[in-house]
This record gives C-alpha cells, sequence and structure tokens, in this order.
C-alpha cells in the first residue's frame, strides 16, 4: 500500500529482497517529486541498510513500513516493525574492514545528519534517520532565455479614433554608417 500527501510517503511492505529494490526506487522517485534531487543517494542507502536489517533480523515476522517526511528543512525517512529488539552500532568486527555485514547502522550514522531507534514495547521499534533538505528552489528561467520584457501599454487617448501608437507614422533617425576596417 502506497499513500501519499504534498510532503509525506508512507509504504507498507514485507521487507523482501525483491521489495526493498522496489522501496529504494519508490524513496527515489518521490524524492525527486519533491525536488530533493541531491538527497536521493543518501536516503536510498539508508532506508536499504534499515530494510535489510528487518529482512534479517526482525521477528515475528518480515512486515514493516518506511515514512518518508520532509518536515521545512529535514528529510526523515522510518521504518517501524514488530521486532520490539532495538538494534545496536557493533564495533567494527575484529577489525575485519572487508565484513558484509554488521555495518548498516554505522553507515546510517555516517550518512545522515542524526539518526535513532523509538521502542514501542509489544509494538516493535522505529528506526530513523534524518537529512537537511536544500532550500527550496526558486524558479528560474533556463540558461540562455531572456527575461520578459514588462508589457507594453498604449498612451491612454481622449479620442476613440486616434491613431494606435503602432500604426502612427514614425519619424526615423538619419541612417547611421559604420565604416569597416
Amino acid at each position: 500500500m502506497i499513500s501519499e500527501s504534498s510532503r509525506h510517503c508512507t509504504v507498507e511492505l514485507q521487507a523482501l529482497p525483491s521489495r526493498i529494490g522496489q522501496v529504494r526506487r519508490i524513496v527515489s522517485a518521490q524524492l525527486r517529486y519533491w525536488h530533493l534531487d541531491p538527497l536521493i543517494d543518501q536516503a536510498a542507502l539508508g532506508v536499504t541498510e534499515l530494510l535489510t536489517n528487518v529482512h534479517r533480523h526482525a521477528e515475528p515476522d518480515k512486515m514493516c513500513v518506511v515514512d518518508i517526511e520532509l518536515l521545512l528543512d529535514r528529510l526523515t525517512v522510518s521504518v517501524h516493525d514488530h521486532d520490539p529488539r532495538v538494534p545496536a552500532v557493533p564495533a567494527a568486527p575484529d577489525g575485519d574492514l572487508f565484513a558484509t555485514s554488521g555495518r548498516g547502522l554505522s553507515l546510517i550514522a555516517a550518512v545522515s545528519e542524526q539518526w535513532g531507534v523509538l521502542p514501542r514495547g509489544e509494538r516493535g521499534k522505529t528506526v530513523w534517520f534524518s537529512l537537511a533538505a536544500p532550500p527550496p528552489a526558486r524558479e528560474t528561467e533556463p540558461p540562455g532565455h531572456e527575461p520578459a520584457s514588462p508589457p507594453v501599454t498604449a498612451p491612454v487617448t481622449d479620442h476613440p479614433f486616434a491613431p494606435h501608437p503602432d500604426t502612427a507614422p514614425r519619424e526615423h533617425a538619419p541612417a547611421r554608417s559604420t565604416a569597416v576596417g
């Protein structure tokens, strides 16, 4: 199920590997829609790590809810699952720099401004992270586009049959010649 308002998007899913990729694409598309393209990589990485944790560790089931919310200058991504156990950031696994697991929350801590866990007792927990959102882009003209000229207004005349300024005879200045040397 996907629900969306102007600055909030919720996806409910079972955290399976095939669904994680789909949710990553949904998050990316939503951020493009909100004109937050600079945050796509960080948010997609973070949601991937959180959903992977649900897939690997959550019990009794893999059902979860992903919320993406933009409030003022802050994007918050959260994942709520039914497992009440609170995750912890493990120390580097025996100094193994090439470990293939156990680094999800460390990655989230590295790419986000803040992150945390909100225990909900028997109802599970919510793990979240936040990113600073860039200020809203001002609408600008495409490069090379001249700004629109102010509207031209014709002078007001008292006579209904007065010639329009564009059709009235004009005086022309004598042509100047320029020598090319």
